[in-house]
């Protein structure tokens, strides 16, 4: 399989990721605010947070969709998701007393077990999709301007 592909196999499987997410929020808009409110972070950060997060990974996947903009809706994605996972462990650890998940649709139903290997399994994929496209970045800076990318020819 060629990096290319892997890549936009990666990219796909965040777009769908984040896309879903954020219908699910917005389809139970009440569920989502109720269950924001309940986070052991404050109120006032609840509010920004109800239409940030929904409206980032609708940006992430939008992001991720175009070559032009892929590595940096990867870097995001990286962020995003590592935020999640951290949030998660916190969770595992039971460093809150009380955590409602504000998660949507089928991944409302995961344990918080579950939540975190989901989790980290999307900072993989970020993070590889991240190597292959730098890898085959600083590959292209390695060439001259006036160099084709293809191989070259044997003229003996």
């Amino acid at each position: 399989m060629k990096k290319e592909q892997l890549v936009n196999i990666f990219s796909s499987a965040l777009v769908f990721l984040f896309l879903y997410a954020s219908l699910s929020k917005f389809t139970d808009f009440k569920g989502f605010i109720y269950d924001m409110n309940n986070q052991p972070f404050p109120k006032w950060l609840s509010g920004i947070l109800v239409w940030a997060v929904p409206a980032v990974e609708i940006g992430l996947a939008v992001m991720l969709i175009f070559n032009k903009t892929r590595l940096k809706g990867l870097y995001g994605s990286l962020i995003l998701m590592s935020l999640f996972t951290i949030y998660t462990t916190l969770v595992l650890f039971k460093v809150f007393d009380k955590v409602p998940c504000s998660c949507g649709g089928i991944i409302k139903n995961l344990t918080w077990t579950q939540h975190s290997i989901l989790n980290l399994f999307f900072v993989c994929i970020a993070i590889f999709g991240i190597i292959i496209m730098r890898k085959d970045k600083a590959h292209d800076t390695d060439r001259l301007p006036y160099q084709r990318n293809t191989p070259t020819q044997n003229l003996a």
